[in-house]
């Protein structure tokens, strides 16, 4: 299995280039010492897994997964080594294979890499995920897809509604849409609606038409442009 380091640390990568080294069926073809030279690295040489450090400068790993993520044509198996415990669930939300803790044991380095092996050649899909992950407060929150009930643009944020609350994301609206096209529906330029919600086409005071959703007390607006193609839906339902 071809291998690729990512740790902006020279000492880092040296430390788990020569444990490889000495674990049988795993050769290093690489390193990178940031985000954007990993994913550079990641599309050229195609490594069968990448061991990603989480905290480095300008890009950092959970971008990179992200990135990975969003980009089918980037295969391969995240594990992540990092000093810190407090991104593991947003780590194994981005389809990691593995966390290990810094200082990295060789026992645990062996034990993560045989359980990414595994997983080589079968790397989800983008839309298998079930969660959205929202920043809030400094914490990770993860959203089940099944909670969604609207998903809305402002500005360059997207902000998920779900019964009891609403969080921003840091993705947009058209990835979104192109990542779920079986669960949302757009009706606005700024709004995509969870369409096994949707109780009601109604009037506001304004005129525009509306939708109301079950369990949440926001009413998108549908654009005149989609108004055909939602009543067309809701006939459907």
């Amino acid at each position: 299995m071809n291998v690729l380091i990512v740790d902006d640390e020279a000492l880092a990568r040296q430390r788990l280039k020569k444990m490889l080294q000495d674990i049988a069926g795993f050769d290093c073809i690489g390193e990178a010492e940031n985000g954007a030279e990993a994913l550079a690295q990641i599309r050229q040489l195609q490594p069968d897994i990448t061991l990603l450090d989480i905290r480095m400068p300008d890009m950092d790993g959970m971008a990179v997964a992200s990135a990975i993520r969003d980009d089918s044509t980037l295969q391969t198996v995240l594990v992540f080594t990092t000093a810190y415990e407090d991104h593991a669930l947003q780590a194994f939300d981005l389809q990691a294979s593995g966390y290990l803790l810094k200082p990295v044991k060789k026992d645990k380095l062996v034990q993560a890499l045989e359980q990414a092996s595994r997983l080589v050649g079968s790397r989800p899909k983008v839309h298998s995920r079930m969660h959205l992950s929202a920043s809030s407060r400094g914490k990770i929150e993860l959203i089940p897809l099944e909670d969604v009930r609207l998903l809305q643009a402002e500005h360059k944020y997207v902000t998920v509604y779900f019964p009891g609350g609403e969080a921003i994301l840091d993705e947009s609206l058209k990835m979104l849409e192109e990542e779920f096209p079986e669960m949302f529906k757009r009706v606005h330029r700024n709004a995509l609606v969870a369409m096994d919600y949707v109780e009601a086409l109604e009037k506001n005071p304004d005129g525009q038409y509306q939708l109301r959703i079950a369990d949440i007390d926001e009413k998108p607006v549908v654009s005149r442009r989609m108004l055909s193609d939602v009543r067309q839906w809701l006939k459907r339902l």
